[in-house]
């Protein structure tokens, strides 16, 4: 009886709000920001070249791509949560930089607890430490692997 009640219970995440910004370069580097709540619900806010493959210059004088909200497949959420709990995210610096190149793009990756605790990552070059690079081009995949739509 026990064994079949803990097989029922799902383990809550401890994972409140996980929040991932990437930020421009002087190319055609992705600028959005990701929110993905516990309830596998997903909010990206486009600015230029989230979504396109072929990218130009006159993406620039475009508006912004708009806001994008989707509900992530349980494989890719359960895959997320899998590479941040393997991070040991509050062990990690809250600064990276790599100051030998001027034109790399800033991520921020924000991550708010459920025990009240936050973590705030800022990355420029996107190179911290092998997990976090894990980390940061998942999440720049879910844009791809999951259908978005637009609401704004």
């Amino acid at each position: 009886m026990v064994l079949l009640f803990s097989c029922t219970v799902q383990n809550p995440s401890k994972y409140s709000k996980i929040q991932y910004e990437a930020g421009a370069c002087f190319g055609f580097c992705p600028i959005f920001k990701m929110t993905v709540n516990p309830d596998r619900t997903a909010i990206i806010e486009a600015e230029h070249f989230t979504f396109s493959e072929n990218r130009s210059k006159d993406e620039f004088s475009e508006p912004v791509e708009g806001t994008f909200k989707t509900t992530l497949n349980k494989e890719d959420f359960n895959n997320l949560i899998i590479l941040l709990d393997n991070a040991d995210l509050k062990s990690l610096k809250s600064e990276y930089k790599n100051k030998n190149v001027t034109d790399l793009p800033t991520s921020y990756l924000r991550i708010s607890f459920t025990d009240g605790t936050s973590k705030t990552i800022e990355d420029y070059g996107k190179n911290g430490t092998e997990k976090l690079q894990e980390i940061y081009t998942f999440i720049e995949n879910l844009r791809f692997s999951n259908h978005w739509e637009q609401v704004k």
